[in-house]
């Protein structure tokens, strides 16, 4: 787990999957939010919501256990945490415990 502490992460959300619970916005609303159409979407550094499918943003320092808490606790298993060097799967469905 060392090694998450100083990587660059970053998340996105698969909105396929998203049941709209809203755990992520309470978590960390600087980086996720509701479109209209009632899914999560991530933003990016200017707040500006990141429509596209897959879109990935940097998760900042500050916020990265509120970040991967929320893909832990998300109950439609849809919010995907990587490490920006590799790509691999920290915390979200895809992680490995």
């Amino acid at each position: 787990m060392a090694e998450v502490a100083t990587d660059q992460l970053q998340v996105w959300v698969d909105q396929d999957l998203c049941t709209g619970d809203g755990l992520c916005v309470q978590y960390a609303p600087e980086v996720f939010e509701f479109d209209i159409d009632g899914l999560a979407y991530v933003k990016g550094p200017d707040g500006e919501l990141l429509q596209a499918p897959g879109s990935r943003v940097d998760v900042p320092e500050h916020l990265r256990l509120e970040v991967i808490d929320s893909a832990k606790e998300c109950p439609g298993e849809c919010i995907h945490v990587v490490r920006g060097s590799d790509g691999v799967a920290v915390a979200g469905p895809d992680a490995q415990d």
